[in-house]
């Protein structure tokens, strides 16, 4: 092999790896940062409000299914209108900036206003009062109450997820790429947040082991101020993208975060923009996919964070654990997206790829409650590592919740993102924001609807207890997912045909 020969496969291995041109990097480099700060921001509340809220006095796991079900999506909704209200009257700028600032402010609230006086907020003699009256079998549902602080907390950190990077993040990388450029750049985003979420095991862990001694509130409060300066950073970078990225003409729509909100004289409210949904196939498609994968996740992750709990009682431990399990989760997921997502997404194609997450899932969901159902199974393996069956059961809980979130971080992520690119102004903002803040919301929620009813039914106020039942649901939701992925790829590529035959009539 020739010098020249070396040379020019390099320079093909380095385009498969990294192909972009020099040109885009003004655009490019500044969504990665975004990115990766807000999924910073995100791995740190995740991590804190779980354990603030499976640890707090009378809570458990199952206070996350109360929460999802029957607090968080009514919150989704409430902002999903306001998101709506507010994108009639303010430019895509100030829309950004005001619901960034709204955010950090609850948290700055939570943090060093309400957090530190709990004892003074929180309804203990009324709580007590109710559990007296219901009795504890009813306790996950009085705890909410009680602990409506951590409460808030939570919420908080569902909707960053929803509103942050679903809506304001992903909405705004879909206005400035075509697909073509996001076949190419969209997995580098995902790495970006994967990166994010390999950082926050040693946070969190930093904080933890240098603060957690002086005491717990005051290294909570620590990093919650980390994630307030990383909100003002991320709101100085989008100032800055729009100052000198999206005035240059090279980039797709240089003038849609310069013009008013709307330039016809139309506003499309939410319930519009929910009745649009319904009308459109594609867009339910894109909701089922949705909903599929929130259903499927948070059935099988509560009762896995329940067995946490019983291994690791001691918050630190339970978030020294969790996100050490996050940063897993990141470091694969990053080496994932780097490379093989982009890779695998160009040479397979869209149906390939947007199918993995769903195989994945279901078949190691199943998998875990299998392990949960009969841990007596298990003590050969956990005698041969010398540690106990449930150890093993929460090992492989965090390998199924790794391998989840990597599939869908690499894959489900970027394939959804893409079904949205062919759609019109008005279709990728208000549909896209019905599907991502209340339509992930929905399967969340739903998921917490059928645990819920199944513990205060038919179980004994535990998770455990209703476990075989949930064994054939995730199978149920796993498989009308795969079919979902089937129907709407067929509608994707159609789409994406005639957006290319509008922008080059001559071919």
């Amino acid at each position: 092999m020739t010098i020249e020969t070396s040379e020019i496969e390099f320079s093909k291995w380095r385009r498969r790896l990294w192909p972009f041109h020099r040109s885009e990097f003004k655009k490019l480099f500044p969504l990665i940062l975004i990115k990766f700060l807000i999924s910073i921001n995100y791995g740190i509340l995740t991590n804190m409000k779980d354990t603030m809220t499976v640890s707090a006095s009378g809570s458990g796991a199952e206070v996350i299914a109360v929460l999802k079900g029957w607090v968080v999506l009514p919150a989704a909704m409430l902002i999903a209108v306001l998101y709506s209200k507010l994108s009639n009257i303010l430019n895509k700028k100030k829309l950004f900036y005001t619901m960034m600032i709204g955010f950090l402010a609850v948290i700055f609230l939570y943090g060093f206003v309400l957090y530190p006086n709990a004892d003074f907020f929180s309804p203990n003699s009324s709580s007590d009062w109710l559990i007296n009256k219901f009795g504890s079998k009813y306790e996950h549902w009085i705890a909410v109450y009680r602990n409506w602080i951590h409460s808030l907390l939570f919420i908080t950190a569902e909707l960053w997820g929803s509103v942050v990077i679903l809506v304001m993040f992903w909405g705004f990388a879909n206005d400035v790429t075509s697909v073509d450029e996001a076949k190419r750049s969209y997995n580098i985003y995902i790495a970006a947040g994967d990166l994010a979420a390999f950082s926050i095991g040693p946070i969190v862990c930093l904080f933890m082991g240098k603060f957690a001694k002086l005491s717990f509130m005051f290294a909570t409060q620590s990093l919650l101020f980390v994630v307030l300066v990383i909100g003002f950073l991320v709101m100085g970078i989008f100032w800055w993208m729009n100052k000198y990225t999206l005035t240059d003409k090279n980039f797709l729509n240089p003038e849609e975060y310069k013009n008013s909100p709307r330039k016809s004289k139309e506003k499309l409210s939410l319930r519009q923009g929910f009745k649009h949904l319904v009308r459109s196939k594609y867009l339910l498609g894109i909701a089922v996919l949705v909903v599929g994968y929130g259903l499927s996740i948070n059935l099988i992750e509560v009762t896995w964070k329940a067995s946490v709990n019983r291994l690791y009682p001691n918050p630190v431990d339970f978030q020294t654990f969790t996100s050490k399990a996050t940063s897993c989760v990141g470091l694969i997921a990053f080496l994932t997206s780097i490379f093989l997502g982009s890779n695998i997404i160009r040479k397979f194609g869209w149906h390939c790829s947007a199918q993995l997450t769903p195989i994945l899932v279901g078949v190691t969901g199943i998998m875990f409650f299998a392990f949960v159902l009969n841990q007596d199974l298990l003590s050969p393996i956990a005698a041969l590592f010398s540690v106990t069956p449930l150890m093993v059961v929460v090992l492989f809980g965090a390998f199924q919740n790794i391998i989840s979130k990597v599939a869908k971080y690499s894959f489900f992520d970027p394939t959804k993102e893409m079904a949205y690119i062919p759609l019109d102004h008005e279709a990728k903002l208000k549909g896209k924001a019905a599907i991502d803040v209340v339509g992930s919301r929905l399967g969340k929620s739903g998921s917490a609807w059928i645990q819920i009813a199944l513990i205060d039914l038919v179980g004994t106020g535990s998770i455990f207890s209703v476990t075989h039942i949930l064994l054939p649901i995730v199978a149920f939701v796993t498989i009308s997912w795969i079919l979902s992925v089937r129907s709407l790829s067929h509608q994707f590529e159609e789409k994406h045909l005639e957006q290319k035959l509008a922008m080059n009539p001559a071919k």
